[in-house]
C-alpha cells in the first residue's frame, strides 16, 4: 500500500480468486455471526490477487527438517489404536498448528465451513446473543455487550470473562472454537459462566440466543442548563454508519445544537475506512487520522478527507473497556487533535490489523499484519486510550439505570 492514502467514499471489490487477499480486517475478535460482531475493515481499499511462496530469511534457521513432521504423522498413522486417520483433519490441525505458533490471538486459521460463518457475520445480520468477545492476557473476555441484545438484557458486561460455556471449560479456547459453542439457533439458551472483577466468585448467566440486527447509529437531542446538546450513540463503524452518521449531523447542524456526545462506549469497531471519513467531520483536509506501521518498510498514513463541519462544535466523547479498534482510531484522533474531551474509562486497546486470505480448498488464514497508532504516535494496541475525565460505570450504576458518564459527558458541554 502506498503511504497517505486517502479513503475513498464508495467500497470498491477485490477481484475474485482462491488466493485473493481480502479486505484488512480491524477486527478484535468480535465473532458477530454468533452475535458478537465481526467487522471487515478497510473495505474501499482495492487490493490485487496475490500469489504467496515461502521463502527463507536471513535471521530464521535454516536447519528445520520437515520431515519429522510427517515422520509424527507417520507414527500415529502406524500405531493409533483406533479408527484410521482423517487425513483432513490431519492437514487442518497441522496447519492450525503451525498459525497458533504465532502466539497472536488474532492470527487464525478458519476451516471452510467456519469460514462460511464468518462472511455471514460480515454482514451484520445473525442468530446469537448479541456481545463481542476477544482475548486478553489469555483469557476470553466479553469486549462488549451490543445495546438492546439478549447478552445486553441479560447483564452481561464489558470485561467479563468467561470461564465455561454450557459447564465446559473455556479457558483453552480460541475465539473461533468458543463462538463455535456460543452461537446458536434463535429461541436457544446458552449458558456462560462468568467472572466478574468485583465478584467473590464466578457465576451464570443464562441468554436465550435470538436475531441480531443493530442501527450502527441512532441520536437525539437534550436540553440541560437552557443548553441544547446531541447525543449521537454509534454501536459499530458498519456498512450503514456513514450515510446514518451524515443524516444526524445535519440535523445538529441545522438545529443548532450548542454541543455533542459521541457516545463510543461498547462500540467494538467495524470498518476503518468508515471512522476516517466520520474522523474527516471535524479533523481538516490531509491531516492524519492515524498511522499504519508494518514490520518492514514504510507506515502508512490515512488522512481526512477533510470537510471537517464539526471542526467548531463542543465535542465529548464517550469511552469504556468495550470502546476498540475503529473507535480508538476516532476517538485517538480527536483527542489528541484537543478536538474533544473524553470522559469515561480506559479504552480496550485493540489496534492491530489483520488481513484474512483465502486458500485454494475454501479455508483461510487470518494474519496480523501491522498496527495501528495516533496522529501522536501512540501505539492503540493493548495500551488503549485514557479519558481526560474518568469516570467510572458501576454494577450498581447499571442495575438502577444511571449514567454518571453521560451525565458527566452533558455538564461539560453545558459549561
Amino acid at each position: 500500500m502506498e503511504m497517505n492514502q486517502t479513503p475513498t467514499l464508495d467500497p470498491t471489490q477485490t477481484p475474485g480468486s482462491s488466493k485473493r487477499r481480502w479486505a484488512v480486517l480491524i477486527i478484535i475478535l468480535l465473532i458477530a455471526s454468533y452475535a458478537f460482531g465481526y467487522k471487515s475493515g478497510n473495505k474501499g481499499y482495492v487490493f490485487q490477487p496475490t500469489e504467496f511462496k515461502i521463502v527463507n530469511k536471513e535471521n530464521q534457521p535454516q536447519t528445520i527438517d520437515y520431515d519429522l513432521l510427517w515422520d509424527a504423522i507417520g507414527v500415529v498413522e502406524g500405531k493409533y489404536f483406533g479408527a484410521p486417520l482423517d487425513q483432513q483433519k490431519v492437514l487442518y490441525g497441522a496447519i492450525k498448528g503451525a498459525v497458533e505458533s504465532t502466539g497472536d490471538p488474532y492470527t487464525t486459521f478458519f476451516e471452510p465451513r467456519a469460514l462460511e460463518d464468518f462472511q455471514i457475520a460480515l454482514k451484520g445480520s445473525f442468530e446469537g446473543i448479541g456481545a463481542e468477545i476477544g482475548k486478553r492476557d489469555g483469557n476470553l473476555v466479553i469486549v462488549a455487550p451490543l445495546d438492546d441484545t439478549p447478552a445486553d438484557r441479560a447483564g452481561v458486561l464489558a470485561g467479563d470473562i468467561i470461564l465455561k460455556v454450557d459447564g465446559e471449560e473455556a479457558a483453552s479456547w480460541s475465539v473461533e472454537e468458543a463462538v463455535s459453542k456460543i452461537r446458536g439457533p434463535k429461541g436457544e439458551p446458552v449458558v456462560l459462566n462468568i467472572y466478574r472483577d468485583g465478584r467473590i466468585a464466578p457465576f451464570d448467566v443464562s441468554i436465550v440466543r435470538d436475531k441480531i440486527e443493530i442501527k450502527s447509529v441512532t441520536w437525539d437531542f437534550k436540553e440541560m442548563e437552557g443548553k441544547k446538546i446531541a447525543v449521537i450513540r454509534l454501536s459499530r463503524f458498519g456498512e450503514d454508519t456513514q450515510a446514518l452518521f451524515d443524516k444526524a449531523v445535519n440535523e445538529v447542524l441545522t438545529g443548532g445544537a450548542d454541543g455533542i456526545v459521541l457516545d463510543l462506549r461498547n462500540n467494538p469497531g467495524g470498518y476503518l475506512n468508515t471512522a476516517v471519513i466520520l474522523a474527516s467531520n471535524w479533523i481538516s483536509l490531509g491531516t492524519n487520522v492515524v498511522t499504519e506501521k508494518h514490520s518492514e518498510g514504510e507506515p502508512t498514513v490515512y488522512n481526512s478527507i477533510g470537510n471537517n463541519r464539526l471542526s467548531g462544535v463542543k465535542t465529548v466523547v464517550l469511552i469504556n473497556g468495550g470502546s476498540a479498534s475503529a473507535s480508538e482510531i476516532l476517538a485517538g484522533a480527536l483527542q489528541d487533535y484537543e478536538l474533544a474531551t473524553l470522559v469515561g474509562e480506559k479504552s480496550f486497546g485493540k489496534g492491530s490489523v489483520q488481513e484474512l486470505v483465502d486458500l485454494k480448498d475454501g479455508s483461510a488464514v487470518k494474519v496480523t499484519i501491522a498496527k495501528w497508532f495516533t496522529p501522536k504516535d501512540r501505539e492503540i494496541d493493548k495500551e488503549g486510550l485514557h479519558p481526560d475525565v474518568e469516570v467510572f460505570l458501576t454494577e450498581d450504576d447499571f442495575h438502577n439505570n444511571r449514567d454518571p458518564q453521560m451525565d458527566k459527558a452533558l455538564e461539560i458541554i453545558s459549561n
